[in-house]
């Protein structure tokens, strides 16, 4: 059985936005009305306020957090396995991207746990507020899915390309004993290798940190290849994948402005690491954030969303 991966049809979806070209468009009329969903979400009346002023079609910084959930049959939620905050800004051309440890000690419903209790607790609107208030900036849209299709997404695209820093082997699955390898360099992976790659943690010397960052490097390839829109070889197939376990709060119209507008921010992507450290609270372990760093990494984006002035 396959360990705990976020799968990344969250940025396949924001890649199609972004994206350009008839085929890229088709999908997202195909599927805007089955994976909308409006919420209701409590935030700070500047939050609010910033989040109603935004102008998509002058291309006003917005910022998109992804979620990946983690729910176990019988459960009615679950929780978030992995969530990145993505900062985007077409007039700077560029987009910040946050990856936030599942760990990470902060206040969720007025109490201190982890972040990724949120999602079981009070579902996509306390996940969005617990974020906003770890960094200190608005959380516009999300697009959140369920675990159930990576290997198909990337299978889809064609298959992605990414540079491994790390030598390393690693078992195919739990349940059996063949060991795949990913030597150092740039590296094709298919859907299932690239599951396997970017979910490996325990023979990284960074831990989760490692995991983060192939997981953002496959994200960062999904992106290529998506944005090259004729390398879509199974549309009919992503439709039905991404209709049933997908859901945004970005609407049609939305969707139509922020891709005639947002392709520029594409050009230049920046990734944060939250620093901090691991640490028993009660006999819990939590991963418990530099309170200085993570203040730089919320003024970096509150600069990136024009909110600094």
């Amino acid at each position: 059985m396959f360990k705990k991966f976020v799968l990344f049809i969250a940025t396949f979806i924001t890649v199609l936005i972004l994206g350009a070209g008839s085929f890229a468009w088709q999908f997202v009329t195909s599927t805007s009305s089955s994976i909308n969903e409006e919420i209701d979400i409590e935030r700070k009346p500047e939050f609010e306020q910033h989040h109603d002023q935004i102008n998509l079609k002058k291309g006003d910084p917005i910022s998109i957090l992804l979620m990946g959930i983690d729910k176990s049959d019988g459960e009615e939620r679950g929780r978030s396995d992995t969530l990145i905050l993505m900062t985007i800004n077409p007039h700077t051309k560029s987009t910040h991207m946050v990856s936030i440890p599942r760990d990470t000690y902060t206040r969720v419903k007025g109490a201190e746990d982890k972040i990724n209790s949120a999602y079981h607790v009070g579902g996509t609107a306390m996940t969005i507020s617990s974020v906003e208030n770890l960094l200190d900036v608005p959380v516009d849209y999300y697009v959140k899915v369920n675990m159930k299709s990576f290997v198909q997404i990337v299978d889809a695209v064609g298959g992605i390309e990414v540079n491994n820093d790390l030598d390393f082997n690693t078992y195919k699955a739990t349940f059996t004993d063949k060991k795949m390898r990913f030597p150092k360099g740039r590296l094709n992976l298919n859907g299932e290798e690239a599951l396997i790659f970017a979910r490996m943690r325990k023979q990284d010397p960074r831990g989760d940190f490692g995991r983060q960052i192939r997981q953002r490097q496959v994200i960062e390839a999904v992106i290529e290849k998506g944005a090259n829109i004729s390398s879509v070889t199974k549309f009919g197939e992503i439709v039905k994948v991404v209709e049933h376990n997908v859901k945004t709060n970005l609407t049609f119209n939305d969707m139509w402005k922020v891709q005639s507008n947002y392709k520029a921010a594409r050009e230049n992507i920046q990734q944060h690491k939250i620093e901090g450290s691991d640490k028993k609270i009660k006999g819990t372990y939590y991963y418990v954030p530099d309170k200085k760093k993570l203040h730089m990494i919320s003024n970096e984006l509150k600069k990136h969303l024009g909110l600094d002035r």
